[in-house]
């Protein structure tokens, strides 16, 4: 991870009238406004810990390090870890406690820091990586995000980010809309796709089959959206390199808010997802990850105590 230790941070940059994602919403956020997000200033945090549960090049064979931040930019009516997204559940942290986290997941084993949804954090999330790098982070940084996000937000990141990892949610505005209430998603988040790949490029590998360095595009199909699913992967294989990789992800479980919307309250059929890997194979496409449609279970879900951020946890 190349970071700028003399890099002069303000916290208050894209807060005090936060503009930081799509959403512009001009909260004042260091007044203890919250944003259209939910979240205030201070970074919140859900959970912190080894996860076994990514794609085999994050997880490895020890874990990544996730941490799960509260609150999100998306209102998705099917969010499986809405307890944090949707509910706000967490706890607030110091820059300095947050960089403390990632050593802490360092000294576990991780492979990697993985922050989960640090979209609305951005000001945070970079002061503490560079607090963490000054203090020894080497470990590679994963950016995991739903992609609604602004080119010119990533933009501060760069050279703090080893591996981006955005889920391209949906093609369609409509669906965008009316699923997630995230007005010109698929705009937004096909551009800042194209800011990562520019920063990062494609994968780069360990000896260990490790992601390194580079972008990983995620895409969750959704039962009754594959012809939204074919136009995602289609833009993938037509505007980004072929080396790039793409986990097609079949984990969809119909929770939270999903049984309001008749067409999402069913899981997703094997035929559906066979449909949709038969698919990326005839764009062309051929490096990346399917699951097991098992994956969809609830169990698989983190469960969201505090872990790695009680008070107790942190040394004083």
């Amino acid at each position: 991870m190349a970071v700028d230790a003399g890099t002069k941070v303000n916290s208050d940059i894209n807060q005090g009238s936060c503009r930081a994602c799509p959403r512009e919403c001009g909260k004042d956020r260091t007044r203890g406004e919250k944003g259209v997000c939910g979240a205030a200033a201070r970074a919140k945090v859900a959970r912190a810990s080894l996860h076994a549960w990514e794609e085999p090049c994050v997880s490895g064979s020890r874990g990544s390090g996730t941490v799960f931040f509260s609150h999100c930019n998306l209102s998705c009516v099917f969010c499986q870890n809405y307890e944090i997204s949707q509910e706000g559940f967490g706890r607030e942290v110091t820059v300095g406690e947050l960089a403390e986290i990632f050593l802490n997941l360092q000294a576990q084993g991780a492979h990697n820091i993985n922050l989960v949804s640090p979209m609305h954090y951005p000001e945070p999330v970079r002061e503490a990586l560079i607090r963490a790098g000054d203090r020894g982070l080497r470990v590679p940084v994963i950016y995991n995000t739903n992609a609604y996000e602004k080119a010119e937000t990533l933009r501060r990141l760069e050279g703090l980010v080893d591996v981006y990892l955005p889920d391209l949610k949906y093609f369609s505005d409509e669906y965008a809309r009316r699923y997630s209430r995230a007005e010109g998603y698929f705009a937004w988040a096909s551009q800042a796709i194209l800011e990562m790949l520019r920063q990062v490029g494609a994968p780069r590998f360990d000896e260990d089959g490790l992601i390194e360095r580079g972008l990983l595009v995620r895409h969750l199909v959704l039962p009754g959206l594959l012809a939204d699913s074919k136009a995602v992967l289609r833009w993938i294989a037509e505007k980004l390199p072929r080396d790039v990789y793409v986990s097609l992800m079949g984990q969809y479980t119909p929770v939270y808010q999903a049984s309001r919307c008749p067409e999402l309250a069913r899981p997703l059929t094997e035929e559906e997802y066979d449909e949709a890997i038969d698919f990326f194979f005839s764009l062309g496409l051929e490096n990346g990850f399917a699951q097991e449609l098992d994956s969809g279970d609830p169990a698989y879900i983190p469960e969201f105590d505090l872990s790695g951020v009680r008070t107790d946890q942190f040394s004083d």
